[in-house]
């Protein structure tokens, strides 16, 4: 038997209430295949992706994504990780350079 998830986690970055603008954790999002995962990330720039904190705005995200592929053979659990980072939303060059940044040192 073979299962493939995806799982995402990463930084928000937006306007902020009253001004300026920064990074936050982004909730963590999971799916049955990428497209789905990179859907649900793009419909929660309304707001939704934030895990808390509250924007003016949300402008894009900086995401790690889990690709996991585990596998039952003879019963035994064998799992597979693959790992990529991924923008969405609309960010500038400099914004995008911030987040990889945060998430280098944070994520």
């Amino acid at each position: 038997m073979k299962t493939i998830t995806f799982e995402s986690t990463g930084f928000v970055y937006g306007s902020l209430w009253g001004g300026g603008s920064g990074a936050y954790p982004a909730r963590k999002l999971t799916a049955n295949t990428k497209k789905e995962l990179l859907e649900k990330a793009n419909a929660g720039l309304d707001g939704s992706l934030d895990s808390g904190m509250g924007y003016e705005s949300l402008q894009g995200a900086i995401l790690e994504i889990k690709k996991i592929t585990t596998l039952l053979i003879k019963g035994e659990e064998f799992t597979n990780l693959q790992v990529e980072t991924e923008f969405i939303g609309n960010l500038k060059e400099k914004d995008k350079d911030f987040l990889f940044e945060l998430y280098m040192n944070e994520g």
